[in-house]
């Protein structure tokens, strides 16, 4: 609910009201549009500007065409202008109503004009409907921001012409800042009083020399006016300064930058000349010695001419000499052949008596044939699988040993694999080693032993490639006293390959009558496939 107004002093009909006789309302002719209001509504005045039949609102006032939902202004009430111009106000008088002397308005500045009329705007939205004046009833049902944009031309004039509406909207000022209102009246000022209020307060209260508080105020604004241009005109000379500054530093920069460069370019041009004269003599020196070098060359061509013909001549005579040869060779050839047949014939002779003397001797010993090799009678314990091939060249000599016939090739295991491959697992070596040497067989057709030592036996024993013997060392015993036992086995005169490069092992099957070949020839030679 709205509050009721304050009673009305007992002259308020008197030399201020409307009926009296109108003069020009200079102050409001200053500023063009009002601005903003200052403050926010109070809530009371919130609660009218929504509630189109509340105490304030024009009688007779259709609900339905208040504000729309849409923001759009309401209907303005047929006869009343839309934007009304300021009509001639009478001259304001102060409270003492008649008899007061009339005195000209002064012209408020803008910042003072928005706040007078915001506080009238609000002031509006609290009277009954009975008192709004007639030129604000279609303006009384908009909020008070819509109210100083729309009827602000209107709230000056009322405020400039109705006395009892102004005395209603100084009551706003008594609500919104009591202690400005007393000081405006007691003449009794703050020492940080806001020029503003100060003057909106004395303008709506207008108490005995007002004018005077609003001429203060105002040239309390110009003076905040001027000391705030003052101060952004010193921080912009400030700042023209430092740019200046800066200006003459990267004028210097560019000044030494550009002296730099022409000492540079100086010692470039120094450069450039002393590099011509040393290319320039470097050039005559090249053309004396092509001069020379064409002389000489031109010797060097009368020499070969001489010496070509030289060369012809021995070379006819080595001609006659080589067909003389070719006749002497192909007459020993035919006697070197006529040689070889009767010598051919009587190897023939001699194996075909010896390949009978062999059989004789096989049918008298009664020999049966057997797979046994001495190889197999080593005791030795069961392999374990997994391996692969490893590096290597072109390794003539285990070629030429894998060709002799029956030859057996016995391995140190672990001896090859560790030199080839030893960053692999146990089980990843024996299985690159057997598999390698599982394919040498199939292209060799040699027997082929490897050994490892028994430490590492596997738990189960898997299949070795065909042709491959692989065996572990038993307990206790190592791979080493397994190979030299292989060896010892074998009869004399069969071609025995070992493979290690632990020279303790060399030098015993060595001297057993096999050949010792190190590791790293059978890894070139596996790798090579």
């Amino acid at each position: 609910m709205t509050a009721a107004p304050a009673p009305l002093p007992p002259d308020a009909g008197g030399a201020g009201s409307a009926a009296e006789s109108p003069s020009p309302a200079r102050h409001w002719r200053s500023g063009g549009a009002p601005a903003a209001p200052a403050a926010d509504p109070p809530p009371d005045a919130q609660a009218d500007r929504d509630d189109p039949a509340a105490p304030g609102a024009p009688e007779g006032a259709d609900p339905a065409r208040g504000v729309r939902a849409d923001g759009d202004d309401p209907a303005v009430p047929p006869g009343a202008p839309e934007d009304p111009e300021p009509a001639a106000a009478p001259v304001g008088s102060g409270p003492d109503g008649a008899g007061a002397a009339e005195e000209a308005e002064p012209v408020l500045p803008d910042v003072v004009r928005a706040r007078v009329l915001a506080m009238a705007a609000t002031a509006l939205g609290r009277l009954p409907a009975d008192q709004v004046p007639a030129p604000l009833r279609a303006a009384a049902r908009f909020t008070p921001s819509k109210r100083v944009r729309l009827a602000g031309p209107a709230l000056a004039t009322a405020l400039s012409a109705d006395a009892v509406f102004r005395l209603r909207a100084a009551e706003q000022v008594e609500r919104e800042s009591p202690d400005m209102a007393e000081a405006a009246r007691t003449g009794v000022l703050p020492g940080a009083a806001d020029p503003v209020e100060l003057a909106a307060a004395a303008y709506l209260l207008r108490p005995a020399g007002w004018t005077e508080l609003v001429e203060r105020s105002r040239a309390a604004l110009e003076e905040r006016t001027t000391r705030s241009r003052d101060r952004a005109r010193d921080a912009e000379v400030e700042k023209l300064r430092a740019e200046l500054a800066d200006a003459h530093a990267a004028q210097r920069e560019q000044a030494q930058r550009a002296r730099s460069a022409a000492e540079a370019a100086r010692a470039e041009a120094d450069t450039l000349r002393r590099q011509l004269r040393e290319q320039t003599g470097a050039r005559r020196a090249a053309e004396r010695a092509r001069a020379a070098a064409e002389e000489a060359l031109a010797e060097e061509r009368r020499r070969v001419a001489a010496e070509d013909s030289r060369s012809q001549g021995e070379l006819r005579r080595l001609r006659q000499r080589l067909a003389e040869a070719e006749d002497a060779v192909e007459a020993g050839r035919r006697a070197a052949r006529e040689t070889r047949q009767a010598d051919e014939a009587r190897l023939w002779l001699l194996l075909d008596t010896l390949t009978g003397a062999a059989q004789g001797l096989r049918r008298e010993l009664a020999l049966t044939p057997t797979d046994e090799r001495p190889a197999d009678s080593v005791a030795a314990s069961q392999p374990r699988p997994d391996a692969r091939t490893a590096r290597g060249d072109d390794p003539e000599l285990v070629d030429r040993l894998l060709g002799l016939p029956r030859v057996h090739l016995v391995v140190d295991g672990y001896n090859v694999t560790k030199s080839g491959y030893g960053e692999l697992p146990l089980a990843a070596q024996r299985s690159r080693l057997i598999q390698g040497l599982g394919a040498l067989v199939a292209r060799t057709g040699a027997e082929v032993t490897v050994v490892f030592d028994g430490a590492t036996r596997p738990p189960a024993m898997p299949s070795a490639p065909r042709g491959v013997r692989v065996l572990f060392s038993a307990p206790g015993e190592i791979a080493d006293d397994v190979i030299r036992r292989l060896v010892a086995a074998e009869p004399e005169g069969r071609p025995l390959m070992v493979v290690s490069s632990d020279k303790e092992v060399a030098t015993d099957v060595t001297r057993a009558g096999a050949y010792a070949v190190p590791s790293a020839l059978l890894l070139r030679r596996l790798d090579r496939g």
